[in-house]
């Protein structure tokens, strides 16, 4: 209960310099933010002696719990290199927080010119709607400049969470990386989502949300992570979720995921390049036109004509004139 009352009042912090087994390894992960070293920790339920007797297996420490199976795990959310990594990671992680949740998320100074306008941005996203690009480039043209501090980045990839500044302003930051599964959520990214959503809430860290979104993963992997129960425990925290918070839509919203990408009363900015939907077009025709695409003379024109009479309804335009959208971003 002490545990869970701190969780709630402070920000906190753990690191695995060396093994750490048992209640203590409990104690690593009841944290805000959990840290092992790559060459010296390992994490463990039950050590190889405990693992070999219950269960005939024999590992090393560093094949049962070393930095290799957790930074997929999602046990601990970093990796250091060395010791000294370790606590300047915490510090870092640290400078975001409040001290506890009577007081605002700080605000450093800035020397980052609050108006910068970067070119790159306006050809960053491709017009191709299947062509990847690079969601972190986008953070660091729109971020104050050396500000993003990453959290978790192996675990669940396709969702990408950590705290930046704007004009000094402490945020979390939430973004899609669509080069893995194209952006969709995963049980994994969800898990994270909702971990990282809820600890921000907590803080009172205003978040700053980055959206290509193209829904929940599909397939019989995702079927037995139990995606949808993931993904929808996501979608909660957001929907309770009580802080400012602002969703820049990149590229694409579709499906129930998206709901997890606005909160109550979020301020949305959309880019001309936004496209939203309960599906994606691709998959989304070939399922509710299969009968027509399969009757026609050329099923791939077909399908390729559905779709981009379709596409013009997906333009951000017409939701800003319902004021679904607040702005556009040239």
């Amino acid at each position: 209960k002490v545990i869970a009352d701190a969780l709630g009042a402070v920000p906190i912090a753990s690191a695995a310099l060396g093994a750490v087994a048992g209640f203590p390894a409990g104690r690593l992960v009841a944290s805000h933010f959990a840290i092992m070293t790559r060459h010296t920790a390992q994490v463990l339920i039950g050590g190889p002696a405990l693992v070999e007797r219950a269960l005939g297996v024999k590992m090393t420490k560093q094949e049962l719990g070393g930095a290799e199976v957790h930074a997929k795990s999602g046990v601990v959310d970093n990796i250091a290199e060395d010791e000294q990594d370790a606590l300047n990671q915490i510090r870092r992680f640290l400078s975001f927080l409040p001290s506890n949740v009577w007081e605002a998320a700080p605000r450093q100074p800035c020397d980052d010119d609050a108006q910068r306008s970067e070119a790159e941005l306006l050809d960053v996203v491709p017009r191709d709607s299947n062509a990847p690009f690079d969601m972190r480039r986008i953070l660091k043209l729109v971020l104050d400049r050396g500000s993003f501090f990453e959290i978790g980045a192996t675990f669940g990839p396709s969702q990408i969470c950590g705290f930046a500044r704007l004009a000094g302003q402490s945020v979390g930051v939430l973004a899609n990386d669509c080069r893995h599964y194209a952006g969709a959520m995963t049980a994994s990214a969800a898990q994270k989502y909702r971990r990282f959503v809820e600890m921000c809430d907590t803080f009172h860290v205003p978040i700053v949300n980055f959206v290509d979104q193209p829904g929940f993963m599909i397939g019989p992997e995702a079927e037995r992570a139990g995606t949808i129960r993931f993904g929808m425990a996501a979608v909660a925290a957001a929907a309770q979720a009580t802080v400012p918070w602002a969703a820049i839509q990149i590229h694409k919203g579709f499906g129930v995921a998206s709901a997890a990408h606005y909160a109550p009363g979020a301020y949305v900015l959309a880019w001309p390049s936004a496209e939203s939907g309960p599906l994606p077009l691709e998959g989304g025709v070939a399922v509710a036109f299969h009968r027509e695409i399969a009757a026609a003379p050329d099923p791939d024109r077909k399908r390729a004509e559905l779709e981009d009479q379709l596409r013009a309804g997906r333009s951000p335009f017409p939701r800003a004139e319902s004021c679904a959208v607040h702005e556009f971003v040239d």
